[in-house]
């Protein structure tokens, strides 16, 4: 495929029209769970029936009144279904293969306020599955498909997500005491299911990085001193919308500058993207598009006026240099906590090499040092959640050391996997004047050096990278080297290359480096 330099004078898009993503990813999704479970209940001895049932989202309104928040489809169920709509259940048929989707019986006056109402034909060749019936429907439909005797036996969706370290909600509806349940078998299953990624699922995955890298270039051309957090977040949002399509995003956006971007998940509530900032300060921006329903997580830092100081250029390079580092030893059967002790060491090597720290590195390490500055993980699976799930496999131990305790996963890697990378090497006073004080650590600091970065914010670099066969490719394309943000913010061509084939043409991924 040819190079595809972006004009510097036009903000259109490369990367529009965003693509049409067939129904064939989750139909393929459906086959995959059905392969694994089946070959879990065969090595188990048990029989091949039953049904695989979830339950989708519901439509949510805001608090007491009848404003209804942008509905967003619950993960699992649009890993195998891929619905957009609220209200629905589905059903795979364990022993046949067949996949049927329950949909919501509307009332009349739906077709008034919301829309045509659409027949149950159309879902069935929209979502391409077997069959599709109302959900008043499920109990009588479900016992008529059964083919064994005593009870339909219902594998329901129920464990923990080791993120969030809430539960997965099984699926409810009048009638299932007429059922046999099962609330063990499905859940590590399908979650394991999700943490490899298909090759459509892959495509997907890249246009929504390909939609965000250029969003985020339009950002580095756009940002000037004296302007607020906030206008960043609203370029990035309507770069990605009007162009990708993308209604969602993969998270609250953090557009951080000055101290700002030493919080870790700034842009809440309370700390909404609203400074006003200025000449010299760095910007640390995190922000990832979702594209039917796959997303992406990227952060660049870079200075507002386009141009680094030698301090900034210091903890930027020390944090790049970390990130390709752990890039360069990805390949499956890379333990993910020895990658991330990789980047402290890179990091603290570089701060000693700045005169900030003194002393010997490996006791640095020892001690735990690289959790002062870099207090979160190294990075995350990613797919339909930022954070996805399949982080802790069961059983597995998190890790309890400052700085590892954090990490979202421990896992080996595997072909297949899509993983952020994302050091970071931050100046935050709760962390670092403690360690200062500490009788095992001050010694590490040169007081004079570290004053002088007080305030400084911190420097995150993080990319999206699928894990090959025999290494990763890095699917997010922005500029990372300071000679080339400096052009780009200096109005220099960038080129964002278009990485995915036609879907409904095999759609295999072409990652192009």
């Amino acid at each position: 495929m040819a190079s595809i330099a972006m004009d510097s004078s036009s903000s259109a898009s490369l990367l529009h029209p965003p693509p049409v993503v067939p129904m064939k990813l989750h139909a393929e999704n459906r086959e995959k769970l059905l392969k694994h479970l089946r070959e879990y209940l065969n090595s188990s001895s048990r029989p091949l029936k039953g049904f695989v049932l979830l339950q989708g989202g519901e439509e949510q309104t805001r608090y007491c009144t009848d404003h209804e928040d942008l509905f967003r489809q619950e993960s699992y169920f649009a890993y195998l279904f891929g619905v957009r709509e609220p209200g629905f259940y589905g059903a795979i048929d364990v022993d046949s293969g067949k996949s049927i989707l329950f949909a919501p019986r509307l009332p009349a006056e739906y077709a008034v306020w919301m829309g045509e109402i659409k027949p149950l034909s159309y879902f069935e060749e929209t979502y391409m599955v077997s069959k599709a019936y109302y959900t008043d429907e499920i109990t009588q439909v479900l016992n008529n498909q059964y083919q064994g005797s005593g009870k339909p036996l219902l594998f329901l969706l129920h464990g923990l997500n080791t993120d969030s370290q809430n539960f997965s909600k099984p699926a409810e509806f009048e009638g299932i005491e007429k059922f046999e349940t099962d609330l063990k078998i499905l859940h590590p299953i399908l979650a394991e299911c999700r943490v490899l990624k298909s090759k459509l699922e892959l495509a997907v995955i890249q246009y929504a990085n390909d939609i965000s890298s250029e969003a985020h270039v339009e950002v580095m051309r756009k940002i000037k001193p004296g302007m607020k957090e906030y206008q960043l977040e609203s370029i990035f949002l309507h770069h990605t919308y009007f162009y990708g399509s993308c209604r969602h995003c993969s998270y609250t956006c953090i557009c951080a500058t000055g101290n700002n971007s030493s919080v870790l998940h700034y842009g809440h509530a309370a700390a909404p993207n609203d400074r006003t900032f200025q000449d010299g300060d760095m910007a640390l921006l995190d922000m990832g598009a979702e594209f039917c329903f796959y997303g992406s997580d990227i952060t660049c830092s870079y200075p507002v006026n386009g141009k680094f100081t030698s301090n900034q250029r210091l903890i930027y390079n020390a944090v790049l240099d970390a990130h390709d580092a752990v890039i360069s030893s990805m390949k499956p059967g890379v333990n993910w906590v020895d990658m991330h002790k990789l980047a402290e060491k890179i990091v603290l090597q570089a701060l000693k090499k700045g005169s900030l720290l003194v002393g010997d590195v490996d006791e640095m390490m020892v001690e735990r040092l690289g959790s002062v500055f870099m207090p979160h993980g190294l990075g995350h699976l990613m797919g339909l959640d930022t954070h996805d799930v399949g982080g802790y496999l069961q059983g597995a131990e998190r890790p309890e050391e400052p700085g590892l305790s954090s990490l979202r996963t421990s896992r080996d890697l595997l072909e297949g996997m899509v993983i952020t990378v994302e050091p970071g090497c931050y100046f935050i006073d709760a962390l670092l004047l403690p360690a200062m004080e500490s009788a095992k650590t001050s010694k590490f600091f040169n007081g004079e050096a570290i004053a002088k970065f007080r305030g400084f914010g911190g420097v995150r670099i993080e990319s999206d990278l699928y894990v090959t066969a025999d290494g990763c490719l890095n699917m997010t394309k922005v500029p990372r080297k300071i000679e080339d943000i400096e052009a780009v913010m200096g109005g220099a061509p960038w080129p964002i290359k278009k990485s995915m084939n036609d879907y409904e043409n095999g759609g295999s991924l072409h990652v192009i480096n």
